[in-house]
């Protein structure tokens, strides 16, 4: 259990450093350099732009992958996805510029972007499962939760080579090439995990089910639609919360505070690390206390931090910056790390790659897509504190808490023994 826990949370880190990676550059340089002739804010909105198209490609590469997964298992998935994902990351990072090839150069970075969000919409379903269907039941979140710490070891990886590439390099290498390498290093991360994937069993639950939906997409959509509509509205504000953190507020800070780069990338990653760390204790209070409660209180907290978070990120000040990150990350994984476990036992085993993927993705869509771009466009707005942007995510958070309202609890109950007949 531990070596596939190990393997699937490799595999999640590697494929969410290529989508994260993107995050940083379009926060950082893919504006100018794609945009050129858009004004400074408009040209971080349309490299946003580019950036959301990853979120919408997701729920379509679930319904893809999930289809694989359903009828094929969980296990080809894992291998496919990343395969892909990996793919396009590296060829992100040999896209010639706008001044080099005009429009073709933003076209062929949408098309791509496209591509790894295709891959990565299929990823966190196969790696997800394959861990949930193997635990035990009465430690099922716990164990669950090691694919979800992947992103974080990911997002901390990506900007760590952005971070180094950032002190070492001058502002003009970097813009000419420096920007390209943690591109290109997806290459070799692809290698790694393919080889961490190759020996993993498929699981045992999806080698009990007898008859398989023919078409999951369908059967999911006629029995279980009002269940992937609340999961989406549910998982929004975890999505909304962490792209604000680790992407809007970056491009925020760097153009509007003129904030170091180097300054935010180091108060974002230290606050991702404290996430990490706090995941697998989070997922086993899930296994104690339930999925439902946890969920409750993380959209709640992000309700109530959100206004703060900002008025921190508004005085440029890294301490105080970090801890409004904090803040918003521990709401945020309060949710995220037993979602790994609720959302598999949400659905039936025979569509439960497709309904629990295409719910965690549709979730994307509604949070990570629209929140950079509509944070951007509420801070040009605002005047030294971006309050819009507080009571944006203010809402989505109370949205999502509505919704999880509707969830039922899915913790399994440990059957209690009969008392012995006496007399």
């Amino acid at each position: 259990m531990l070596r596939l826990a190990v393997a699937s949370l490799a595999g999640t880190a590697i494929e969410f450093y290529d989508f994260f990676v993107y995050g940083t550059a379009a926060a950082l340089v893919l504006g100018p350099l794609f945009f050129p002739t858009f004004s400074p804010v408009a040209g971080t909105l349309a490299a946003f732009g580019t950036f959301g198209v990853g979120f919408v490609a997701r729920p379509l590469g679930s319904v893809l992958f999930g289809h694989l997964g359903d009828r094929r298992g969980r296990r080809p998935v894992l291998v496919v996805s990343l395969l892909l994902t990996g793919a396009a990351t590296v060829a992100v990072g040999c896209v010639p510029t706008y001044e080099s090839i005009g429009v073709a150069a933003p076209l062929l970075l949408l098309a791509l972007r496209f591509l790894q969000g295709l891959g990565l919409g299929g990823e966190w379903g196969g790696a997800v499962l394959l861990t949930a269907e193997h635990a035990p039941a009465e430690r099922r979140a716990l164990w669950s939760s090691f694919p979800q710490v992947g992103p974080a070891v990911g997002f901390v990886l990506a900007n760590g080579v952005v971070l180094m590439l950032s002190a070492t390099l001058s502002e003009e290498q970097f813009a000419a090439w420096g920007w390209r390498v943690p591109f290109w290093a997806a290459g070799g991360l692809a290698v790694v995990g393919l080889w961490l994937r190759s020996s993993l069993a498929e699981s045992p639950r999806f080698l009990e089910i007898d008859d398989h939906a023919r078409v999951p997409l369908a059967e999911v959509a006629r029995s279980h639609w009002r269940l992937v509509l609340l999961t989406a509205g549910a998982l929004a504000v975890g999505y909304a919360v962490f792209y604000a953190v680790t992407t809007w507020s970056l491009a925020y800070a760097t153009e509007r505070l003129g904030v170091s780069r180097t300054v935010m990338l180091a108060c974002i990653m230290a606050a991702v690390v404290v996430q990490g760390a706090l995941t697998p204790p989070a997922a086993a209070l899930g296994d104690r206390y339930g999925r439902r409660p946890l969920c409750l209180a993380g959209c709640a907290a992000a309700a109530v931090w959100m206004f703060p978070m900002v008025a921190l990120l508004s005085t440029g000040a890294p301490l105080l910056m970090f801890l409004g990150f904090l803040g918003a990350l521990v709401a945020f994984i309060t949710m995220f790390a037993v979602i790994a476990a609720y959302l598999p036992e949400l659905y039936e085993p025979r569509v439960r790659c497709t309904g629990a993927a295409v719910g965690y993705n549709l979730g994307g869509v509604l949070g990570g897509a629209l929140t950079p771009i509509v944070a951007t466009a509420l801070a040009e707005r605002g005047g030294r504190v971006p309050w819009g942007v507080g009571a944006y995510l203010t809402a989505i958070a109370l949205l999502s808490l509505g919704c999880f309202a509707l969830l039922p609890e899915t913790r399994p109950v440990p059957a209690v023994a009969a008392e012995p007949a006496t007399g």
